[in-house]
């Protein structure tokens, strides 16, 4: 019998030299080397390539293991859980009731049962006929097929979705995934039984239900989320179905019929009225003074904020932005993070003491010399910028920390308006697999840094994971207490984005770790017809991000 030799890796500098016989899976080498994780192995990587454990080892080389903790993992447990609970479904109502599956909401999937209430009753046998098939330990089995078979599959069993899905799909084929009796395609790795899936619950939450998955650190927890991200993504959805786009098939299908002019027009004339709403809200409460502005990475808020003055102007205020780079410390006060960076995110980072002079003395009417950062030198300046704050003037600040009290910590409340913004793409791929709204984000990032630092698509997201631990820690915490919640996503945006973004991730050389990142996101932005930018507004926000922009991002 053959036999190959391996170098696992179980972690940094721990590395092991082994020979296994021919129709060894890496399921049984997992096994073996479970005991050197905290947390449950998902996933394995051989030779540079991720793998699901069900496949043999078929040559000598290098393999890692990657657990519910790693990026890859966790989204390949959350796949796997999916499906799960789609078959426990279909073993209580057959046919009768279905599950969709529509956004993320804090460590979970926001769902709704069709064809019956998603009420406790429903809840509670969804959960103990999960929890059976994980008993069970059944085989979940992948089949490659053609892509125009498997869209006939799912057109003759009514799954408009995914037949949309697969009809742009230029693909030869496709993998359909089975779990004992039950097939459907899903977007990316499996786990190989559903033995593996002892982590998850179900909790009800207004009209649906939460499907509940572990966290980082590999434990349940109870629903943490916010009610207003909640109806936020809520009048998301509206907003998809009156323009008739609820899923990728369904933007693929108009941009096919012509129609992606005027989705793009629809889609801005939608945000607009949003913005002006919202505008006309501020305008009408006189105590406030300062709009404070804060969401995650590439949300838009400059050209958000950008909208808003020019709305505010509209409605009688005078609006001055201001943005909290601007009251950055010089750099060499700059605090460091735990690897000895310089920590340009953490609040320390910025002059509070001079920001609250500054802004209460604008309350009372004095005329302040308004600071400007420099990030050449990395010292703030003072250019002879004069502000003074009359009857009808307001700031718009805008920053990370424009949510946390002790930014604005001599400020009375009713003084300040709070607003948080984020791109909560409200487009799921299809019924059963959302649309992670972190991927729009990066992709904007990607594109932007290209175009406007000289970044390359490969240190954009080699940082990424960085600037999400950031955002965890500054910025997210305080979401809840903003008095607004904004919503920047656009519907048709990765569609435009996907013609900018997808030259600069085939740059990403194979044997880089961003690889696997950008192999993903490429196989993401297939699934999209692209859209040209000529119908889009100089004033849309996505123009912040490709570029032909009125305003100055």
């Amino acid at each position: 019998m053959m036999e190959f030799e391996l170098k696992i890796t179980t972690a940094p500098g721990v590395e092991e030299q082994i020979c296994v016989p021919e129709k060894t899976t890496l399921q049984e080498l997992a096994e073996r080397y479970q005991k050197n994780y905290d947390s449950v192995i998902v996933l394995a990587c051989v030779n540079g390539k991720l793998r699901e454990l069900n496949k043999e080892v078929k040559k000598s080389g290098e393999v890692t293991f990657l657990t519910m903790a790693d990026r890859d993992g966790k989204r390949t447990y959350r796949r796997s859980v999916t499906l799960l609970m789609q078959k426990a479904v279909e073993n209580l109502w057959q046919d009768k009731v279905k599950v969709r599956v529509y956004y993320s909401l804090g460590e979970g999937y926001y769902c709704e049962l069709r064809g019956r209430d998603s009420d406790t009753e429903a809840i509670e046998k969804i959960r103990e006929e999960m929890r059976k098939l994980v008993n069970e330990n059944l085989p979940i089995q992948k089949c490659s097929v053609k892509t125009e078979e498997a869209e006939q599959f799912f057109k003759d069993r009514g799954m408009k979705d995914k037949e949309r899905l697969l009809h742009y799909r230029r693909s030869s084929r496709v993998n359909i995934y089975s779990l004992d009796g039950l097939e459907d395609y899903y977007y990316g790795y499996m786990v190989p039984s559903t033995g593996f899936l002892t982590l998850f619950d179900l909790e009800k939450y207004e009209e649906g239900f939460v499907l509940l998955f572990p966290n980082k650190k590999g434990t349940m927890e109870p629903l943490q989320t916010s009610n207003k991200l909640y109806h936020t993504l809520r009048e998301s959805r509206r907003w998809s179905r009156m323009l008739g786009v609820g899923t990728i098939g369904a933007l693929n299908d108009a941009i096919a019929a012509g129609k992606g002019e005027q989705i793009i027009l629809l889609q801005e004339a939608l945000m607009e009225e949003r913005i002006g709403a919202l505008a006309e809200e501020i305008a009408q409460n006189k105590d406030a003074k300062f709009v404070m502005i804060a969401g995650p990475s590439s949300s838009g808020k400059t050209t958000f904020s950008n909208r808003l003055s020019i709305q505010l102007l509209a409605k009688g205020r005078k609006p001055h932005p201001i943005g909290l780079d601007d009251y950055y410390d010089d750099r060499e006060k700059c605090p460091r993070d735990e690897n000895g960076n310089l920590d340009f995110e953490c609040l320390e980072a910025l002059d509070v003491e001079q920001f609250n002079k500054d802004m209460t003395r604008l309350l009372a009417g004095e005329c302040v010399d308004m600071p400007s950062f420099n990030f050449k030198t990395g010292k703030r300046e003072y250019r002879g910028r004069k502000l003074q704050l009359g009857k009808d003037d307001i700031l718009v600040i805008e920053g990370i920390h424009g949510l946390n009290d002790k930014l604005s910590y001599s400020l009375p409340a009713e003084s300040k308006f709070k607003i948080y913004i984020s791109a909560l793409t409200q487009l799921n791929i299809d019924e059963h697999n959302p649309l992670p709204t972190t991927d729009c984000r990066l992709l904007r990032r990607i594109v932007r840094d290209a175009r406007t630092r000289g970044t390359s698509a490969r240190e954009t997201i080699a940082m990424w994971d960085s600037v999400r631990r950031g955002e965890e820690k500054n910025i997210f915490p305080f979401q809840d207490s903003a008095d607004v919640m904004f919503n920047s996503a656009l519907l048709y945006e990765i569609a435009v984005l996907k013609v900018y973004a997808e030259p600069l991730l085939f740059q990403i050389p194979r044997d880089s770790a961003e690889y696997f990142e950008a192999k993903r996101l490429l196989k993401f932005l297939d699934y999209f017809l692209p859209l040209p930018t000529e119908g889009i507004a100089q004033s849309s926000l996505v123009r912040e991000f490709v570029g032909g922009s009125c305003f100055n991002v």
